[in-house]
């Protein structure tokens, strides 16, 4: 017992700095809410002025900005520590590996979560969608498609940080392995906005946690792996 919560701690202390190194540092955060951003604009330019049209695309236009930029962010949290060596010394502690993973994980979701805070309401104002009755359930469908993301990217960023064209492996890895997620995270939202006229928006969610509790237990067993290459 013991033990396990010195490796909750550890993990704990893990995500903690990732966080607040991520959501600290202007030039990156800026430039990943940025780019989301961006995103959204130039599809709802392509979409035009049509509001029906802007209306239907925005779960899917919602989940490929919050994508794009989480790809940016689950990649910076290895990227540091590994051009310092501070990953090396920390895969020395006499600990679980799990405990790294779950600490990286953590920072992950969080970044992820703060991302779709902010763009849950940008879709709203520039597509012109109504987001507070949907509100609860888009934010069980954000949390749920945080968790999943962060805990496939964590695991493909740990594996791609060494290689030198991390920046082209890792969404060439990530993204088919997160379509899935992405499939249920766009159908959930979409049946959110709606009002749910065709009770389906159980089943996605369910379809959610079960890829998000798969993908955490894969990942985490497999993770220290990694970290021996």
């Amino acid at each position: 017992m013991t033990a396990l919560a010195a490796e909750a701690r550890i993990a704990w202390a893990i995500a903690r700095k990732d966080a607040v190194s991520e959501l600290r540092g202007r030039s990156a955060a800026s430039m990943t809410l940025f780019f989301a951003a961006l995103v959204l604009l130039l599809f709802g330019f392509a979409l035009g002025p049509d509001t029906r049209k802007l209306a239907e695309a925005a779960p899917g236009l919602l989940w490929l900005a919050i994508v794009f930029a989480g790809l940016l962010a689950v990649g910076r949290l290895h990227l540091l520590e590994t051009d310092d060596g501070a990953l090396e010394q920390l895969a020395l502690y006499p600990i679980d590996r799990r405990a790294i993973y779950v600490g990286k994980a953590l920072a992950g979701f969080v970044t992820m979560l703060v991302l779709g805070a902010v763009m849950l309401p940008v879709v709203g104002i520039m597509y012109g969608v109504e987001l507070a009755r949907a509100w609860p359930a888009l934010s069980v469908t954000v949390v749920l498609g945080a968790l999943g993301f962060s805990a496939v990217g964590t695991f493909y960023a740990g594996l791609t940080v060494r290689v030198r064209a991390r920046e082209v492996m890792l969404p060439l890895l990530l993204l088919p392995v997160t379509a899935p997620l992405l499939l249920a995270a766009v159908k959930a939202s979409a049946a959110a906005l709606s009002g749910d006229p065709f009770g389906e928006l159980g089943s996605w969610l369910q379809l959610l946690a079960g890829f998000d509790l798969v993908m955490l237990l894969v990942a985490g067993a497999s993770y220290g792996f990694l970290l021996e290459e």
